[in-house]
């Protein structure tokens, strides 16, 4: 009941941004529902001067719900599916995601970018978008206006790929009778899950393939996102080591991303249920559940950002992130060639 008091308000605040901005994002799944939430939650703090009342439902929502959200995520993955038709993309997947981490790694120090918007950039350019900063910010600590500069910058990205690339994929001879070699492309190459849809979609329209490419792309997209499990722990470990170099006390088992191991469990449960004969569509409303918590958490954010702020400093991000985009692109169509899928 004290939570309730406590937490009320803002929880309905952000659950009333959520819901048109969940319907809007079904319109317009290029810009995505996270988006549009992010976006109107800026709006209305540049008149919403004295959150107090709601301030405390909606820093639950932000960090609390957003791991909800990614534990609900967990429950769309099949192991042994992503497994058997993910093995051919995973040296790609392997290749671009180092290529995006050590890039934002260089840049950082390069070009004295903020370690935690750095690490947000380069994680949602290389895993899966907004789905891999929800699940960065809280092992790294990152505020609010750090998540809302990172998700800005990967959102724009999103974009031109979805755009893009379908052109881009037949200016440069991809097969048009298979969706394999765009669709590998699309989901090693295209940050999130929305906008590698997109892509997907319109390059089976194109060519008259069916789902081919989009069956294709999403598998893919599947399997980068197992790569949230490593990349969350190994931040935690680096957290600890860095924090008591520099004397401070941090304790590793109070900043373990424990929330990934229920998205592990998460996904087991999917695999083993699914071998035992229950059917896929059996796990989508947790899928559904997840994308609506991640909407309402990035709606939460964008109550705890400054607009004018983030527009002034988002320069040099902006910057990294087309850094990491453009060599995640050259690296996925170079192991294609090596590999011989292109």
């Amino acid at each position: 009941m004290n939570f309730l008091q406590k937490n009320w308000k803002g929880l309905l605040l952000c659950l009333v941004i959520a819901v048109p901005c969940h319907f809007l994002g079904k319109q317009f799944p290029i810009i995505g529902g996270p988006v549009f939430a992010i976006v109107t939650g800026m709006i209305i703090t540049l008149f919403f001067k004295d959150k107090t009342a709601f301030q405390s439902g909606i820093t639950f929502t932000s960090k609390k719900i957003l791991q909800y959200a990614v534990i609900l995520l967990g429950f769309g993955l099949n192991l042994s599916v992503i497994l058997q038709t993910g093995k051919q993309s995973l040296p790609i997947i392997l290749a671009t995601i180092s290529t995006s981490l050590i890039i934002a790694f260089v840049l950082c120090k390069v070009m004295h970018i903020p370690g935690k918007i750095s690490t947000l950039v380069g994680v949602g350019s290389s895993i899966c978008g907004g789905s891999a900063i929800a699940a960065t910010a809280p092992v790294i600590d990152a505020d609010d206006e750090e998540v809302a500069q990172a998700i800005s910058v990967i959102f724009f990205f999103n974009v031109l790929a979805a755009i893009l690339f379908p052109a881009f994929g037949s200016a440069i001879g991809f097969s048009t009778t298979s969706g394999e070699a765009f669709g590998i492309f699309a989901g090693t190459a295209v940050n999130d899950t929305s906008s590698v849809t997109a892509a997907a979609s319109t390059w089976d329209s194109m060519y008259h393939l069916g789902s081919a490419t989009l069956d294709k792309a999403v598998t893919v997209k599947l399997t980068r996102t197992l790569a949230i499990i490593p990349i969350t722990l190994v931040l935690a470990f680096l957290r600890t080591r860095n924090a008591k170099a520099d004397g401070a006390k941090v304790d590793f088992k109070k900043i373990f991303p424990f929330f990934i191991l229920y998205f592990i469990l998460a996904s087991i449960i999917t695999t083993i249920a699914t071998s035992m004969g229950a059917p896929a569509s059996f796990f989508a409303p947790f899928k559904s559940l997840s994308k609506f918590f991640i909407i309402m958490a990035m709606g939460a954010i964008g109550l705890n950002t400054n607009i004018v702020k983030l527009i002034k400093t988002g320069g040099k991000p902006l910057i990294m992130g087309l850094c990491c985009w453009i060599g995640i692109a050259g690296v996925s169509l170079m192991m294609q060639h090596v590999l011989g899928i292109w």
